[in-house]
C-alpha cells in the first residue's frame, strides 16, 4: 500500500541564523488536510521552523517539502505555487491601506474577482464588512489577523502555515479566531499551527509535535503529547 505523500515534510533539517545553529535534525510529517500544532516554549525553534518551511530560512542540511515540492530555501513564489501560504507572527498586513484595499490588493496577481473575494471575507468575518473604508493600521489586534487570514484565503491555499496568530489577543477573540481554524479544517485545508498556548492549539489539532531546544520531543494526537507538553513548559524535556 502507497503511502500518502504527506503535506509537509521536514527531514532531518539543520537551519538556523549565521553561526548559531537553532534545528539541530528536525524531522516531521504534517498529513494533508489535517490540523497540526507545533508547541514549544519560547526559543524552542517553532518559528525558525516556520521561517524554513516558508523559504525565509535556508536550511544548512536536511530537506524540507512543501506539498511534495522540493523548497529548501527556495523564494516565497514557489512555496505559493506548491500552494501554501504563511501568515507570519505580527500579521504582515498593509496598515495604511483600507480593509478592502488589503483584500484586492492580493487580487492582482489571479483571476479572482475582488468583489467576490470581499463578500467571501466579509461573510466569514462581518466585523471587517463594518470596517471595510478603514485604514487596516487602525483596526484592533483580532480585527488586523481576522484580515491577515482573510487575505491569505484569496489564493485559496491547500496549506496554511499559522505563526502565533493569538500573541497579544485577548482570550475570547483567540477562541473565536480557532473557531475559524477549525472551519477551514473542514474545508480540506492543511493547517500547521506554530504557537505558544499549547492549550488552545491542542483543542483543534489533529496531531502536534513539541519542540524543545531545536528538537522534535514527541509527536503524536492531542491525548499522546499532553504529558511532553506540560514538561516542556515546566523546564524542557531531555
Amino acid at each position: 500500500m502507497t503511502t500518502p505523500t504527506p503535506a509537509i515534510e521536514l527531514r532531518d533539517v539543520h537551519a538556523g541564523y549565521g553561526r548559531i545553529e537553532v534545528l539541530h535534525g528536525v524531522s516531521l510529517r504534517v498529513p494533508a488536510g489535517c490540523v497540526y500544532a507545533l508547541l514549544g516554549p519560547n526559543g524552542a525553534g517553532k518559528s525558525t521552523t516556520l521561517l524554513t518551511l516558508g523559504g525565509m530560512i535556508r536550511p544548512t542540511s536536511g530537506c524540507v517539502h512543501v506539498g511534495g515540492v522540493h523548497v529548501n530555501g527556495a523564494a516565497p513564489d514557489k512555496l505559493a505555487r506548491a500552494g501554501a501560504c504563511r501568515i507570519p507572527e505580527g500579521r504582515g498586513i498593509f496598515p495604511n491601506l483600507t480593509v478592502s484595499e488589503n483584500l484586492r490588493i492580493w487580487t492582482y496577481a489571479t483571476n479572482h474577482d475582488p468583489k467576490r473575494v470581499e463578500e467571501q471575507a466579509f461573510a466569514r468575518f462581518p466585523v471587517l464588512g463594518d470596517r471595510r473604508r478603514q485604514m487596516a493600521g487602525t483596526l484592533s489586534g483580532g480585527e488586523q489577523q481576522m484580515l491577515a487570514l482573510s487575505r491569505a484565503l484569496v489564493s485559496e491555499p491547500q496549506i496554511l502555515l499559522l505563526d502565533e496568530i493569538s500573541m497579544g489577543l485577548a482570550p475570547l477573540i483567540v477562541a473565536s479566531l480557532y473557531e475559524v481554524v477549525a472551519q477551514l479544517a473542514t474545508e480540506g485545508i492543511t493547517i500547521l499551527i506554530v504557537e505558544q498556548f499549547a492549550r488552545t492549539a491542542l483543542a483543534v489539532a489533529d496531531y502536534a509535535a513539541v519542540m524543545t531546544q531545536g528538537r522534535i520531543a514527541a509527536v503524536g494526537e492531542p491525548a499522546d503529547v499532553e504529558d511532553f507538553v506540560q514538561e516542556a513548559y515546566l523546564g524542557g524535556v531531555a
